[in-house]
């Protein structure tokens, strides 16, 4: 059995999978500001899971990951905070850690021809370089979000004119996903095309897949987006689980 960890900047996801991949067990809490209370919360859902014979624990996090653990956490000030030790303490297995966005890349190109490009528009904007479920050396210089551009007028960085938590800002609602309607379409056609044409010719992928909260959402928008050489835009096969069962294939290849 694997288990998987998804430390999102909204909510923190663990789930036990089996040898061929089934979910047998999920938990989910919000991910708190403070870390000693996410380290406290964190701790005891992962009590249930110490019973279980785990070839590996992979933790997918939103900042960058070096030497195998996380130096950078998002948006949250955590400094240097790593959970290696925590970890190994807890399970015995082999631990590793991954950048969500890359780890989303390897699940959603598992089954696609050619180079993928997976970008998660959720409270930023990640993204990952990968081919056929192996993640490619230039994923790690894709930090798509930061990126400046400028939208009616106002310059700014790509993740602050295009994500979720964006979209939630600028047509004050709760939760994009809810969002309908051709203007409100269109809208996020532009915003989410801002920075496609620079992917296109950095990377040149063959595929952009267009995840988080606005993947739930894609089949409302697709069609407002521009053609681009080619590059086929796709929905993520799981909008909102790509991270989660890309630990589950990453975990595996490890063996």
């Amino acid at each position: 059995m694997y288990l998987a960890i998804d430390i999102g900047g909204t909510k923190t996801l663990i789930a036990l999978f089996s040898k061929r991949g089934r979910v047998l067990r999920r938990v989910k809490f919000k991910t708190s500001w403070k870390k000693e209370r996410f380290l406290k919360e964190l701790l005891m859902a992962l009590q249930r899971f110490r019973k279980y014979q785990l070839k590996a624990v992979v933790v997918a996090v939103p900042g960058v990951v070096q030497k195998n653990c996380s130096v950078r956490f998002g948006n949250r000030d955590w400094g240097n905070f790593s959970l290696v030790n925590v970890l190994q303490e807890l399970f015995s297995c082999p631990i590793y850690f991954e950048n969500d966005a890359n780890l989303a890349a390897v699940y959603e190109s598992y089954r696609l021809p050619g180079k993928t490009v997976f970008l998660t528009f959720s409270t930023g904007i990640g993204g990952g370089v990968a081919s056929r479920g192996k993640l490619l050396a230039e994923s790690d210089k894709l930090e798509p979000g930061h990126k400046i551009y400028k939208l009616d007028g106002k310059t700014a960085e790509w993740e602050d004119l295009a994500a979720s938590s964006a979209l939630e800002r600028a047509f004050h609602v709760d939760m994009a996903t809810e969002l309908r309607g051709k203007k409100a379409m269109m809208s996020i056609a532009e915003r989410v095309y801002l920075g496609i044409p620079d992917i296109i010719k950095e990377y040149k992928p063959d595929t952009i897949i267009l995840g988080g909260p606005l993947g739930k959402i894609f089949k409302l928008y697709v069609k407002y987006l521009p053609k681009n050489g080619g590059v086929r835009y796709r929905r993520p096969r799981r909008p909102l689980e790509s991270v989660i069962y890309g630990c589950y294939l990453f975990g595996k290849t490890q063996e």
